[in-house]
C-alpha cells in the first residue's frame, strides 16, 4: 500500500502528466500508487483546477495533458527548475532576441527564483555566480554540460574530462574557477593540475562528460577582470566589431544569415542593426554575400575601405572578362 499523502499523490500525478506523454491508465495508477477509481477522481480534480487532461477509452486508452487556453502552474523537478532559472538568466544577460525579450526573460527568472525552495535558490545563485557572460549573444552549450561545470565551480570541486586540443585528445584534471562567454564561445577557466598553470578550455571541444572529483582550495585569481585576461592570452587576430544596417527585419535577417556573430536589434519593420564581432573582415563579407541581404555599413571606416577594395577587384575581373570576349569576337 502506498504511504503517500493525497497531496503528494496529486503532485506526483501532475508531474508525470506534464511530461506530455500518453499515459495508459494502469501505468499511471501504478506510478502514483493509486487505485483506478482514485486515479479517476484525481484526474477529475485536475480538470476542475483548469488542467486540460484528455482521456481515451478502449484498448488504447490513456490520459494526456494537452495545451489549454491558460497557463496552469508548472510542476518542475529540481534539476529542471534550476536549469530553467539558469537559462533565463543567461538569456537576459546576453540580450538574446533583443531588449523586450531579454527583459521578459529577466522578469520570468525573478518570478521563478522566488518560488524555489531555499536550497534550490542557493544552488541557482551559486551557479550564476560561476558564470561570466558578455553582452553579445551566442549559442549556449548543452544544459547538462553547463550545469555540471557551474556546479563544480560553485562547490569548488575538481573535474576531469577528455579534451580535444590542437595537439590531440587527452585526459585533463582541473580546478574550475569560472565559466566565461567571450567572442561567441564558451570557456572554462581552470587551474590545470598536470601543467601547474591556468588554462582555458573551450566547451565545444569537450569529448566526454565532466566527472566530479574531490574538493580543492581556490587559488588567487590570475586577474580581477577575467574577460580581459582571456583576451590578452588569446593568440591570433584581434576581435573586430562591425556595425551594419541590414535592409530586412530582424527575423528575416536571422533566417538568412549563415551564422550570427553578434546581435541583431530591430530598427523598424524593414531594417535591423547588426553588431558583428568577428576575427576577420573576409569571413563577415562572405557571410553577408551568401545571405543576399542588402546592407549599409555604419562603422568602422576600415570595413568600408575593405569592401571598396574588394568591390573594385571584382568589378575589374568582370571588365577583363568582357574585354577578352570582345577581342575573340573581333
Amino acid at each position: 500500500m502506498s504511504t503517500q499523502t493525497p497531496r503528494e499523490r496529486m503532485l506526483r500525478l501532475l508531474s508525470l502528466l506534464q511530461t506530455g506523454r500518453q499515459w495508459p491508465a494502469a501505468d499511471l495508477a501504478q506510478a502514483t500508487g493509486a487505485t483506478p477509481r482514485t486515479l479517476r477522481r484525481d484526474i477529475d480534480f485536475l480538470r476542475e483546477l483548469g488542467y486540460p487532461v484528455r482521456s481515451a477509452r478502449g484498448p488504447g486508452g490513456h490520459y494526456q495533458l494537452v495545451a489549454g487556453r491558460a497557463l496552469p502552474p508548472l510542476m518542475l523537478e529540481d534539476d529542471e527548475a534550476v536549469a530553467t532559472v539558469l537559462g533565463l538568466r543567461l538569456a537576459a544577460a546576453a540580450d538574446v532576441g533583443g531588449g523586450s525579450t531579454a527583459e521578459a526573460a529577466g522578469r520570468a527568472a525573478d518570478k521563478l527564483r522566488r518560488l524555489l525552495p531555499p536550497r534550490l535558490r542557493r544552488t541557482t545563485d551559486g551557479l550564476m555566480a560561476a558564470v561570466e557572460i558578455s553582452a553579445t549573444a551566442s549559442a549556449l552549450p548543452t544544459p547538462a554540460l553547463l550545469t555540471t561545470l557551474a556546479r563544480a565551480v560553485s562547490q569548488t570541486t575538481r573535474v576531469s574530462f577528455t579534451y580535444q586540443s590542437r595537439n590531440g585528445t587527452a585526459r585533463r584534471e582541473v580546478e574550475p574557477i569560472r565559466l566565461i562567454q567571450l567572442r561567441q564561445r564558451w570557456y572554462l577557466l581552470a587551474w590545470d593540475r598536470d601543467r601547474h598553470d591556468w588554462r582555458t578550455f573551450r566547451l565545444d571541444r569537450f569529448r566526454s562528460d565532466p566527472e566530479p572529483g574531490g574538493p580543492f582550495t581556490p587559488r588567487p585569481l590570475p586577474a580581477d577582470d577575467l574577460q580581459a585576461y582571456l583576451r590578452e592570452r588569446f593568440v591570433g587576430a584581434p576581435e573586430l566589431t562591425v556595425v551594419l544596417t541590414l535592409h530586412a527585419d530582424a527575423s528575416e535577417a536571422a533566417s538568412r544569415l549563415y551564422r550570427i556573430d553578434g546581435t541583431l536589434e530591430p530598427l523598424d519593420d524593414g531594417t535591423c542593426r547588426y553588431v558583428a564581432h568577428v576575427d576577420s573582415y573576409e569571413w563577415l563579407t562572405v557571410a553577408l554575400v551568401l545571405s543576399d541581404v542588402d546592407f549599409t555599413v555604419e562603422s568602422p571606416d576600415a570595413y568600408r575601405a575593405f569592401l571598396a577594395g574588394r568591390a573594385a577587384r571584382l568589378a575589374a575581373a568582370c571588365t577583363a572578362g568582357d574585354r577578352g570576349a570582345l577581342s575573340k569576337d573581333g
